[in-house]
């Protein structure tokens, strides 16, 4: 497994990590399953959210309280991983999102949540789940703070924030954003489209984004990608979906090559991007965790991941 820089920091990680997202659902040796799989593949990142599961008796962040449980039937050591979860998202029983809250005393409530469910003592990282337009930064500041110095958490970063936003926030706080979470794959390429039509005025020339990559990259911030095989948002996944012919025959094609799974050339196609990203997979399946880890390995030549891209739909100019 290839390790990447979080950050700018001598912090190196896997550069798959596994998002517990689904792990609410699972029965607790089943998540046990999952995690010793991860372990295996050489994964030691995982990635969580406060509002991660609903369990009709274990409430929201059931996927937390499965991990913590999990964690401690598996016998694997805390040392050997870095923990990350996210806070600031509120969502009624039907999972649809009903406010943010980045107020010092909600982060600082729910990070002590966080830590009591999945039975550990500090987060490797924390960040802010999404932009929320009542953050005050100041209080963002006075939590960071009080986290940091009392060990509760080591590093922070943002999740689905653009350039301005992070720069709004890292006026106010004292510690280095270092993470920016956001959803990129082959059928999520708003953030490269737009450089590789400059100046043109069509569909693709549009930037949304306000140059995202670009200033991540300058800012050097790492940028996890979230649902890398995703269509739409959730849509559902593009691989063997018959939606996407063009781009599974492409997928099918290298993933013979290379004696893959097709998973594992989504995963070689993002870390290909010289950005030097950060792969969050979803799956609890351990023969499908180990599928997508493959991809670390695998280096697609320049034609290949152009190959994909526009069998994913793309064009160049």
């Amino acid at each position: 497994m290839e390790k990447v820089r979080i950050g700018n920091t001598s912090w190196h990680a896997s550069n798959i990590a596994l998002g517990i997202m689904r792990m609410g659902t699972l029965e607790i040796s089943k998540a046990v399953d999952a995690l010793l799989a991860a372990h295996e593949a050489g994964i030691n990142f995982i990635d969580s959210a406060d509002i991660y599961g609903n369990d009709p008796q274990l409430g929201r962040g059931s996927s937390e309280i499965h991990f913590g449980d999990a964690f401690v039937q598996s016998g694997l050591k805390r040392e050997d991983f870095f923990i990350q979860s996210k806070v600031g998202l509120f969502a009624n029983d039907e999972n649809q999102i009903t406010r943010y809250d980045s107020s010092k005393k909600h982060i600082l409530q729910a990070v002590d949540g966080i830590l009591q469910r999945m039975k550990i003592n500090y987060l490797d990282s924390l960040l802010i789940h999404r932009p929320d337009p009542l953050m005050d930064p100041e209080e963002v500041a006075g939590a960071f703070d009080e986290l940091q110095s009392t060990g509760k958490v080591r590093h922070f970063g943002v999740s689905n924030f653009n350039p301005q936003q992070i720069e709004f926030l890292q006026s106010a706080v004292n510690q280095r954003l270092l993470i920016d979470q956001l959803q990129f794959g082959l059928k999520h390429t708003g953030m490269i489209d737009y450089a590789l039509h400059t100046n043109m005025t069509d569909k693709g020339s549009i930037n949304h984004d306000g140059d995202l990559l670009d200033y991540l990259r300058l800012k050097k911030m790492t940028i996890q990608t979230w649902s890398p095989f995703q269509y739409g948002t959730f849509a559902g996944t593009f691989i063997n979906n018959k939606q996407f012919p063009q781009l599974n025959a492409e997928l099918a094609k290298l993933a013979t090559k290379y004696d893959v799974s097709k998973n594992a050339i989504v995963v070689a196609w993002i870390l290909k991007h010289p950005a030097k990203m950060q792969v969050l997979i979803g799956t609890m399946n351990p023969q499908h965790i180990q599928d997508s880890a493959e991809g670390s390995n695998i280096t697609l030549t320049n034609q290949e991941w152009y190959d994909l891209y526009l069998a994913a739909g793309n064009t160049l100019p």
